[in-house]
């Protein structure tokens, strides 16, 4: 057997060291390991929650998982992931919410997951019930789909495959009520299983923390 340069293994071990270097000054941090669900909490109806491949797959009675992993709210951030949908599915991912312990959530904004799904005219992209896709869906059922949320102040971003889909002010001085029913504030994010027959897919969970 032929023995490995002692040069080669330390130059192994500093691109290795100077890529965890990068990833760390970049802000990125991962949420999920992809093996268990450390950092994360779901509210009701535990079924609906497996791990399959790395990816956290949502089916079932109305379920949200919670993202418990930092006692600090987030505000403003770059959030992404990767998301893939069966056909006739609806999901969603919130941000700015809370924990609680069943329903829909109360708190923060939801950013729409469904490509095909047909109880619900509203796409993949829209922040729900506030601006919303109602035609084509930015991606496809089937097929993994690169899922971006950014919000900064007042500002929310989605952002499918690289592509901007909503792109949403809130007005100044926007409070809680008929003509607000959610306003951007700070908090958590959590995932959704909507129902048993829709099976969603959300794997590289990943969050980059903005200055406020």
């Amino acid at each position: 057997m032929r023995s490995i340069c002692p040069t080669l293994i330390a130059a192994a071990i500093m691109l290795f060291s100077a890529a965890v270097t990068s990833a760390e000054d970049n802000g990125w941090v991962s949420l999920m390991d992809g093996k268990t669900f450390d950092g994360w909490k779901i509210n009701e109806n535990e079924e609906s929650w497996t791990i399959e491949d790395g990816a956290f797959v949502a089916q079932g009675e109305r379920s949200h998982l919670f993202y418990v992993g930092d006692d600090r709210p987030f505000k403003n951030f770059e959030f992404k992931c990767q998301v893939k949908t069966m056909p006739n599915s609806n999901g969603g991912i919130y941000f700015h919410t809370d924990f609680q312990e069943e329903g829909w959530p109360k708190g923060g904004f939801e950013c729409q997951v469904n490509n095909t799904y047909e109880k619900d005219p509203k796409k993949t992209g829209s922040l729900y019930a506030v601006t919303n896709i109602l035609y084509d869906a930015p991606a496809d059922d089937n097929e993994w789909f690169d899922y971006q949320i950014i919000v900064k102040g007042n500002h929310v971003q989605t952002i499918i495959n690289g592509d901007v889909c909503i792109d949403y002010y809130e007005p100044q001085g926007a409070k809680p009520g008929k003509a607000f029913e959610r306003v951007l504030s700070s908090g958590t994010f959590a995932l959704q299983a909507h129902d048993p027959g829709s099976k969603v897919y959300f794997r590289n969970i990943m969050v980059k923390r903005l200055p406020e």
